[in-house]
């Protein structure tokens, strides 16, 4: 029972991220109005709103204009119900499940965000931020996390090696090469997971970074001084820092 709670809560939270995604670009409330279709406006009745199952019944279509639906959203509420599972697999019902499924959640959102509109929402990251400073307080959680010492240090060391980053392009190329809203991302990091994983973090992004831009490089779709959305990468760095942990500290210590 526990596992089909968890699978129906997935879905229904990726619903919500869904919501997020699409409104907090545009500054609209995401808990205000009933959902819509993007193209003809009609609202959404509950049975075409359920999670997964419906996108897959009318086969990606809105109801009313035929019009095709995103598969976005299904990828969403999929990605969701996966990070429930995992949490819940690999630590059961307990805070630190908790706590993924709260990062979890804020990182789809800001992917897909990111990935389409180039801007990472202070409304998500600084929520962040403050959770992954405030749970370092805690002695007893995973050994994942920090504690408040080298949380901090993780949050003030992610946040300045960007924005020193930004201040040495902007110099040298007089323009600016990042935004200070993948700073706060990777501080948000850095409070949650401290300082030993922005080392990480930064140069597995970059290296995910650097091969999936190299081919529109080599077909000169993009240019060195294309702007490329980097938060997703920086979210896939965190990931394989949790998932390499690990084998990273051995290797360090």
């Amino acid at each position: 029972m526990d596992f089909i709670f968890i699978i129906v809560m997935g879905g229904l939270w990726g619903s919500f991220a869904n919501v997020c995604i699409y409104r907090l670009p545009q500054d609209k409330g995401v808990v205000s109005g009933r959902s819509y279709c993007p193209k003809c406006k009609t609202q959404i009745s509950w049975y075409d709103n359920i999670p997964i199952l419906s996108y897959l019944f009318i086969q990606g279509k809105c109801r009313k204009c035929k019009k095709q639906i995103s598969i976005q959203y299904l990828i969403v509420e999929l990605l969701s119900v996966l990070s429930f599972v995992i949490a819940y697999f690999f630590y059961g019902i307990t805070i630190t499940t908790l706590l993924f499924i709260i990062l979890a959640l804020t990182f789809i959102i800001i992917f897909f965000i990111d990935l389409k509109h180039y801007i990472i929402p202070n409304g998500l990251t600084f929520p962040l931020m403050f959770i992954g400073f405030i749970k370092s307080f805690d002695p007893n959680l995973n050994e994942l996390f920090p504690n408040y010492i080298n949380s901090l240090i993780g949050g003030v060391f992610g946040y300045g090696i960007i924005w020193a980053i930004i201040f040495i392009y902007k110099v040298l190329r007089n323009k600016e090469g990042m935004g200070l809203g993948d700073a706060k991302l990777l501080s948000a990091i850095g409070f949650w997971f401290g300082w030993i994983a922005i080392p990480f973090v930064i140069f597995s992004s970059s290296i995910v970074a650097l091969f999936v831009v190299l081919p529109s490089l080599l077909n000169k779709s993009k240019k060195f001084s294309s702007e490329i959305p980097f938060g997703p990468f920086i979210i896939i760095g965190c990931i394989l820092y949790i998932i390499f942990i690990e084998q990273y500290k051995n290797l360090l210590f």
